[in-house]
């Protein structure tokens, strides 16, 4: 995902591979398919489609390339997210009402913009120009993990809870590993991003944090594990949520994690909707739960007598590993099997599901935005959220690192989001 300053061949490569990547995962859906918007935090995926398209027009080709000329002068509003530097913009909530422009009309747009930039990577550019369409490759990557939970909750409102692929998941042999639990020392630590190539501007600066000794667990909370949670009254019991937290479980009738159900009411075990379809919780038992809210994992660590760990401990313990684990490119599109590699180092800390930290989202001691409108990009959502780290079964490998930091606000749940807990070192 870092191609080499001054590499024409490796950039143009990476961005034609980036792009096909964001077809393909739309490949299996029909126009219609792609007009949905199920939830208020999702967004169709032709509109995906296009929102990646304009972020290289406004961003490179409208500077950089000469005697460029835009595809359609509406599309520079109407494909804007939240840019609010760069005018007017619709309303989240209506991007399902945009039955025109047409898919054909979208998928045109995406070819006029990608032979534009082939061409200003093949002229030559500033450095400026390239750092943006890496960007804006790493910015499509984003939208690629959000085109497949928006197009699993779409098909899960449907009734007949229709399968994004057709062919069944394919059970995991092993069984989930015993959780056990490895230390680190107190002292000085430095976190945030501090090598060469891409990062985005809020894993900046790079700085020393004191740490207590502290211990994580060796692999994430899996699916039985939880199961027990709700067995002991888990969404009954205020005691263990967050005054929030337990308000958002009343108003919104939580009993479970997202997708799971039971069709033959409350004497029918579980079953869990993933995007192959229904499948029986019994045999996903000792995958890592998946699609809770940091509320719920909250909760399920105070009834586990732990805690969730701050983002500075999950870094601290991820630094050594390699990027490696169940992500977009298996195409599986549900975790694996909760399994403990090694004694000394924990599993699966990339891929599979994002993890809950109990870090706020707030910018690090000296952080500074991008300049102008790009500098909207992660620092105006600084409030109100909590940072997830490690990456997802949707998430593409290449955008991975120790120090990538995601967000969302404490009652998202149509994320691939699950729980690793962390505790006090004995």
């Amino acid at each position: 995902m870092n191609p080499v300053v001054g590499s024409s061949f490796a950039l143009a490569s990476q961005f034609s591979a980036v792009r096909k990547q964001t077809e393909d995962l739309c490949a299996p859906l029909s126009a219609e398919d792609m007009m949905v918007q199920s939830c208020p935090e999702a967004s169709p995926a032709k509109w995906h489609l296009a929102h990646t398209t304009w972020f290289f027009e406004v961003f490179v080709l409208r500077e950089f390339l000469a005697g460029y000329h835009e595809f359609h002068p509406d599309f520079g509003w109407l494909f804007n997210s939240y840019y609010k530097s760069l005018g007017e913009h619709p309303e989240k909530k209506l991007r399902a009402s945009f039955s025109r422009p047409g898919l054909a009309t979208i998928l045109d747009y995406r070819c006029h913009v990608e032979g534009a930039i082939h061409k200003l990577i093949e002229a030559g550019m500033p450095a400026e120009a390239e750092k943006r369409i890496i960007l804006g490759l790493n910015h499509e990557q984003q939208h690629q993990e959000l085109i497949a939970t928006d197009i699993k909750n779409a098909l899960w409102v449907d009734p007949l809870h229709p399968a994004y692929l057709s062919d069944p998941l394919v059970r995991d042999n092993e069984a989930a590993s015993e959780l056990h639990w490895i230390d680190y020392p107190e002292g000085i630590c430095e976190i945030g991003w501090g090598g060469a190539g891409f990062c985005f501007d809020n894993e900046l600066p790079r700085h020393r944090e004191f740490i207590e000794s502290f211990r994580i667990a060796s692999r994430a909370v899996t699916c039985s594990e939880y199961l027990q949670f709700m067995n002991d009254g888990g969404y009954r019991r205020p005691e263990l949520w967050l005054s929030e937290g337990w308000d958002t479980v009343l108003r919104e009738g939580w009993e479970a994690p997202l997708y799971w159900w039971r069709q033959g009411g409350q004497s029918e075990s579980w079953s869990v909707f993933t995007l192959r379809g229904n499948v029986p919780l019994v045999e996903l038992a000792d995958t890592p739960v998946c699609h809770v809210s940091y509320f719920e994992a909250e909760a399920y660590a105070r009834w586990a007598g732990k805690r969730l760990p701050t983002e500075a401990e999950w870094e601290i313990a991820a630094t050594p590993l390699p990027i490696t684990g169940n992500l977009l490119e298996e195409a599986r599109f549900h975790p694996r099997m909760a399994i403990a590699s090694s004694a000394t180092a924990p599993s699966q800390m990339f891929g599979d599901v994002w993890e809950w930290t109990r870090s706020p989202y707030i910018g690090y001691p000296g952080y500074q935005p991008l300049p102008g409108a790009l500098g909207e990009y992660n620092g105006k959502f600084m409030c109100n959220q909590m940072v997830l780290r490690g990456g997802s079964v949707v998430s593409p490998a290449s955008h991975l690192r120790a120090t990538y930091r995601n967000f969302f606000a404490p009652p998202t749940r149509w994320q691939f989001s699950g729980i690793r807990l962390a505790d006090v070192a004995p």
